[in-house]
């Protein structure tokens, strides 16, 4: 496989920047969508499926991430293949049909397997999304188009979990299901409508195994492509954590289950800030700079409310203030840290986002699931988590640079 192509040369968005950008957030929000829009429903999913135990409940959350990380692996070939338009469309009709199928099940095992397929239909999209962003932009200017778009993604869960209790106050949490189709039927409409392909034909690869495994091979072969998955990878699975533990912290910790939403609403304004400001900055101050300074502060942030946990006297305001402080410094490592492990992958671009995605929501899921199982009573598990995870990354960011931390590539 060449070590370059023309598509390693980004060539700008085929239509108007700021529709680009909105582009590219409405298909991210698809996947978040599927996520904090349930939310508010668990309980409700729970009593109407007959469901045991309540710590169950965060299947509906996680299956669908096992889902989604697992369906990379599938579509990068795919999108190599056919490119990114067609794959964006057939993935967001698949997807629109699984919710519709969520939002006719009369079991439990059922809305599970719709929402394993619904995952992996909308990972489609995912992967389809990074290569056209890869298509048209790279390093810093890919950063900053990727916080931009996750600037406006992060509105979805401020909004998404008022919106789903708007909706059980008027419908069912089946009603939920119908309007997620509906809204993934119109960002079909827009890309149909409006996206041209963004893949030259001569980037176009057959689907065979050879080409499959020699993705695989340059993919990993990377150490920035490899080193920044693996960092991704445990901050996904901290994040996975916080969305399957926040519902019963508030619930059982706190004692508070009201505040969900404003505790939810609180953290991800801190991350769309973080955006806002990554997307500002980056050009200047670069991905490294930013990812690795925001890492550092993580470790600081969690380690100083793991001791808190650990007293026993932490409150709702300490842990709101110091989990928004945890997710503003996620948002600030993760976006950079997905564009430069894509920074040397523009000819691969499909196969080498299917593979990151793969190994970064597939593991990042399955051990937030542990982490969001682990939960005590107290929020010791989650914090712990995510200091695992924040040390994890430093120690991967500066094996993959040589311990060059903080500075750009020469």
């Amino acid at each position: 496989m060449a070590a370059s192509s023309p598509q390693d040369t980004p060539r700008g968005a085929p239509i108007p920047f700021g529709e680009f950008v909105a582009l590219v957030a409405a298909l991210m929000a698809m996947g978040a969508l599927g996520i904090d829009t349930m939310l508010p429903a668990l309980p409700d999913i729970g009593r109407s499926l007959h469901v045991a135990s309540p710590n169950n409940h965060q299947f509906v959350i996680t299956i669908f991430g096992i889902g989604f990380g697992a369906g990379q692996i599938f579509h990068g070939p795919l999108v190599d293949r056919y490119g990114r338009r067609r794959m964006l469309i057939g993935a967001l009709a698949a997807y629109a049909l699984m919710n519709v199928l969520a939002a006719v099940s009369a079991s439990f095992p059922l809305l599970l397997a719709s929402r394993f397929v619904g995952g992996v239909a909308i990972a489609g999209a995912r992967v389809a999304t990074v290569a056209m962003v890869r298509d048209c932009y790279a390093g810093r200017a890919m950063a900053q188009i990727m916080s931009l778009a996750v600037m406006v993604f992060m509105a979805v869960p401020i909004i998404a979990p008022a919106f789903g209790t708007a909706i059980l106050l008027i419908g069912t949490w089946r009603t939920m299901f119908w309007i997620v189709a509906g809204l993934a039927l119109l960002v079909m409409a827009w890309v149909a409508t409006r996206m041209p392909e963004t893949m030259l034909p001569e980037d176009r690869h057959d689907i065979r195994v050879a080409t499959i495994l020699a993705g695989w091979r340059a993919t990993f072969a990377d150490r920035y492509s490899l080193g920044y998955t693996l960092a991704t990878t445990g901050l996904t699975a901290a994040l996975y954590g916080y969305l399957g533990s926040i519902e019963p912290i508030m619930a059982i910790t706190f004692g508070s289950p009201k505040l969900l939403m404003v505790i939810f609403a609180t953290s991800a304004g801190t991350m769309l800030v973080a955006n806002l400001f990554n997307a500002r900055l980056v050009m200047r101050l670069g991905t490294r700079r930013i990812s690795h300074s925001a890492i550092c502060v993580m470790i600081l942030c969690t380690a100083l409310h793991l001791a808190i946990a650990t007293t026993g006297h932490e409150t709702v305001t300490v842990f709101a203030t110091l989990q928004a402080i945890t997710l503003g410094c996620f948002a600030l490592s993760s976006s950079n840290f997905s564009a430069m492990a894509m920074e040397k992958m523009g000819h691969i671009a499909g196969m080498a986002s299917s593979v990151q995605g793969f190994v970064s929501l597939t593991f990042g899921s399955a051990i937030g699931s542990l982490i969001g199982h682990a939960f005590d009573g107290t929020t010791m598990p989650l914090t712990a988590g995510f200091l695992i995870a924040a040390l994890l990354a430093l120690a991967l960011a500066a094996i993959t640079e040589h311990g060059r931390l903080f500075k750009p590539i020469a």
